[in-house]
């Protein structure tokens, strides 16, 4: 029989600051999102705080019962390498390992030789003593199943972050019980629609008519009926599919009113979206740029975009020149702006066979970005960089309690004194 799991790292970017800062156990730790606007994550202390998750910042931290939360900007770089360490410990254990999310991975369970509810809890000892990130795993059939009883172990201490949901009798109980908000793949105006039908529970989903299913909620309702009944219809994948875009983009630290600061922040964005295609051998044949103003502070609402399709490229260069002369008509003087980035389609393999009238030799193209890359990978990022984008950039994201990068930049490495 085929066996999915879910491993789930518990408050994953509460858990990355954890594991290089001692201090922090039993400590109420909330981490921000981009420009320390809201809480994003929180620990079980945090949340018994009573913190929301989206609380905004500025507000819970003057309430007095939060004086003894730590909060952190968010260090995305440091999450990512984290969560590339905990699948290298899953992949060296299971024979095939999905990484669905930057904190979360399915496991093929099916055939192994082993008790699975020992073979899960050693998963769970291996990443807690290699990555120290504390996890949850739940299996069943199907994924949709092993998403719910991932849940499961996370959200009741009876199990102990282990839940098994192979068993029919063990899943009716719970279908029973369980709202069908609960279930992965149902999503708010779905659940609305199925409530109206009468259909509150997991159970009452999984009693209906498929026929009945299919014609209110199309095949992919259907799909996640028969999940649930332990109908496998969603394979794991254990090859990550081709990258369909790349958004580069950025809330601003402060309000921008000059075309230069945008210019400057539009040819950053496109920078990093270049590193982004050639790190992963692409070029893209469409570029799209935007910029808006603050809904929400008064300010009249500004929000105007533009696309083109361009010759395939890599090139930082290239990219730069296109997003900020396809931003410059966009931009308009009197307002102030608050957010700005550009998105990458279209994507194609870099060595895709290069048009006939290509405005620049793609071999010289290449090499002289494959250059810049292996210094920058020498001597840290931007050691070499466009001159069109500032070394002091004042529109950055406010970042005021960033921690270090621990694990990816050498200068910020944890330090041990004796």
């Amino acid at each position: 029989m085929a066996v999915f799991g879910l491993i789930d790292g518990n408050a994953f970017y509460c858990s990355c600051q954890r594991a290089f800062e001692p201090r922090l156990k039993q400590r109420p730790v909330v981490v921000l999102s981009n420009n320390d606007g809201c809480a994003i994550a929180r620990t079980q202390e945090a949340k018994s705080l009573g913190i929301k998750m989206g609380e905004p910042w500025h507000l819970a931290r003057k309430h007095p019962k939060n004086r003894d939360v730590i909060w952190y900007s968010s260090n995305y770089a440091l999450y990512a390498d984290m969560s590339q360490r905990m699948y290298e410990v899953l992949s060296a254990r299971v024979p095939s390992v999905e990484a669905y999310s930057i904190d979360e991975m399915f496991l093929d369970l099916s055939n192994l030789p082993y008790d699975l509810n020992d073979f899960c809890k050693g998963l769970r000892d291996d990443i807690r003593h290699h990555v120290k990130i504390p996890t949850c795993i739940g299996w069943g059939p199907t994924k949709t199943i092993a998403k719910l009883a991932n849940a499961l172990a996370k959200e009741d201490p009876q199990y102990n972050g282990l839940c098994d949901l192979t068993d029919p009798d063990q899943r009716k109980k719970w279908y029973k019980r369980l709202s069908i908000d609960e279930v992965w793949g149902i999503g708010r105006k779905v659940s609305e629609k199925l409530k109206r039908q009468g259909v509150t529970t997991i159970a009452d989903f999984v009693a209906l008519d498929p026929h009945h299913t299919r014609s209110l909620l199309t095949v992919v309702g259907a799909r996640v009926q028969a999940e649930l009944k332990g109908q496998s219809c969603l394979g794991l994948s254990d090859v990550l599919q081709p990258r369909k875009g790349i958004v580069s983009s950025r809330s601003f630290g402060v309000l921008l009113t000059e075309w230069e600061d945008i210019r400057e922040a539009l040819a950053l964005f496109a920078h990093r979206a270049a590193e982004t295609l050639r790190r992963e051998d692409l070029q893209a044949a469409h570029l799209s740029v935007m910029m808006r103003t603050n809904p929400h502070n008064g300010d009249p609402w500004y929000a105007p975009s533009a696309s083109l399709s361009i010759e395939p490229t890599s090139d930082t260069r290239d990219l730069i020149r296109i997003a900020t002369s396809l931003a410059q008509p966009l931009w308009r003087s009197g307002f102030r702006y608050a957010k700005a980035g550009i998105s990458l389609n279209d994507l194609r393999p870099i060595h895709q066979q290069p048009s006939l009238f290509a405005s620049r030799s793609p071999e010289k193209s290449l090499a002289l970005m494959e250059a810049m890359d292996a210094i920058n990978a020498r001597y840290g990022r931007d050691t070499l960089r466009p001159a069109s984008t500032k070394i002091q950039q004042g529109w950055r994201p406010r970042a005021g309690m960033l921690s270090p990068r621990y694990t990816t930049c050498l200068d910020e490495i944890l330090r041990v004194q004796t």
